[in-house]
Formats: C-alpha cells, structure tokens, sequence
C-alpha cells in the first residue's frame, strides 16, 4: 500500500532540498520510494510516496528536523485519503482563543478562568468539573455579554477555505464543541458547518444563573458524536478527518481515519502523528492531497 509524507511549510519556502532530506531519511531506514515527489502547491507542499507507512518515530524525527524552517509533517494512506465526514473543535481550533476565557473578561475574571481551561485542556483537570467551576464564577453576568464575546471572536486562519474545500467535495463537516451552544451556531454559520454542537449555559432574567445545562457535552461526547455521524453517513473511521487541540479532542482524534491537532497542547503532539504546529488550517487540506486550496 502507498502512503504519504506530505511537507506544509508555512513561513519559508519548501525546497526540493527538504523532499531530498526526507527521501533519504526514510530510504535509509528501509522504507521504498514510491514514485517522484509531486508539488501540491510550489514552495508551499509536496507529497512524497512511499510503499510503506512511515512509523510514528520516523514522522517525529522529520518533524524535529524541520521545526527551525516552519514546516508540517503528515502521514497518510492513499487509499481513502479525502474524507467524507469533517469533526472540528471550536474553541482554539476553527476560533481563535478560548470563548469562555473571553467571556470571563467581561466579569474581570478572565485570568483566573484561563488558567482553569489551561490546565483542563492539557488533561490536568476533569473537563466536566472545570467547566461547572469556571461557569459557576460568571454568575450574574449580563447576557449581553455573549453577544459582545461573539462579535470580538475571530476565525482561525483558513478556517473558511478548509471547510468550504471540504463540503464542495461532499464531505460533512460538523463543529463539536465543549464550549457553548451561543458560540458554535453563529461560528457554524461563519465557517459554513453543516451541524454544530455545544453546552447550554443557563440564562434567567437577562443574566448567567452561574449553571451549564446537563449533560456536559465533553470528550465522551464528541466521541458519541462522531459515531452518530458515521453511522447517518454509512462510513467508516477511516473516511473521517477530526481535528482539535486539547486533551477533549482526544478520544475523537484518536478514532478518526485522520486525527490532526491544531497548535496542539503537548498531550496531543505526544500521542498522534499529524500535528499542524505551524500552519494554518488549509494545512489539514494538503495532508488530503488537496492542491492549492486558496478559496
């Protein structure tokens, strides 16, 4: 079977002399070339097939190698390489920054809740009971604050193209998030998602009771979400791209066919082999074998 390495840069060219580096790196250690290397787009990626997988050591190793230029490192099967269904995280993902620490801003809390979704996020808290505490902190707040929140929340770059590319070819694309139900459905709607999930905070009399309505949606959820969909779908984890960047996303990026973080908190970069640490989100449409996705 062929798989890829596709290279992303995002800062300096790519070179043909960063694809000479790869092919022997890996021809070295026993892994057969499978073809010329085939520019995605000039300077900016390139795949490089191989008759084999590289392993996760190997996929390491080029990406320490080619930290200092900028560059991202992917690993991907021919077979079935552009998926049909699209589970993205939210917050810190399709967004920048955290909506509920951006939120706290408006209680002047915002550094004391961020450090309780910092510690969440990289799997040092249990996200249910983080959630309810930082919730619990913005009582009484105004429920205009949401909409102020929204308004200042910004897309990631390439967050459009990435999903614009990905539903012109006919792939489902879903925002599950442990953020808010307030949140996900104006961003939903900004990016162009098909479906959007989130948490309900609780609201009377114009301002926060200080309470999330249960269920939480957390890291199970997203898991149960993604197979809800596949199961809709008639697909199976391999025709699935999830991406996310904390501990939360986890599970649902460990099951998908291609599970990608994005600017990924050490807990991710740790356990999976496609990370965009560099690049923005059309990164994730180039480890696809997608060219020159710029709108």
């Amino acid at each position: 079977m062929i798989f890829y390495i596709t290279l992303v840069a995002s800062q300096k060219p790519l070179t043909i002399g960063h694809l000479a580096e790869t092919e022997m790196l890996l021809q070295n250690q026993g892994l057969a070339l499978a073809g010329k290397p085939l520019w995605l787009a000039p300077h900016k990626a390139a795949d490089i097939g191989f008759a084999g997988k590289p392993n996760s050591a190997q996929v390491r190793e080029l990406r320490a190698i080619f930290y200092e230029d900028a560059i991202d490192v992917f690993v991907t099967s021919k077979v079935g390489r552009r998926k049909k269904l699209l589970m993205a995280d939210m917050d810190a993902t399709i967004v920048k920054g955290e909506t509920l620490d951006e939120l706290a801003d408006f209680a002047g809390l915002k550094e004391q809740i961020s450090e309780i979704t910092a510690r969440a996020m990289n799997g040092e808290l249990d996200f249910k009971e983080a959630l309810r505490e930082r919730v619990s902190l913005l009582k009484d707040l105004p429920e205009n604050a949401l909409q102020e929140t929204l308004e200042k929340t910004e897309l990631n770059p390439g967050a459009k193209i990435f999903v614009r590319a990905m539903k012109r070819n006919g792939a489902t694309c879903v925002l599950v998030s442990g953020g808010f139900s307030f949140f996900t459905g104006a961003i939903a709607t900004r990016a162009g998602f098909d479906h959007h999930h989130g948490n309900i905070l609780c609201v009377e009399g114009g301002a926060l009771t200080g309470a999330v309505l249960e269920p939480i949606l957390d890291k199970d959820s997203k898991l149960q979400f993604l197979h809800r969909y596949m199961d809709d779908l008639n697909i199976n984890p391999d025709d699935v791209l999830a991406i996310g960047d904390g501990a939360n996303d986890l599970p649902m990026l460990e099951s998908a066919g291609l599970g990608v973080g994005y600017h990924p908190k050490p807990v991710l970069v740790d356990a999976l082999d496609n990370c965009i640490v560099h690049g923005d989100l059309t990164a994730a449409l180039f480890a696809q074998g997608y060219s020159n996705p710029t709108s």
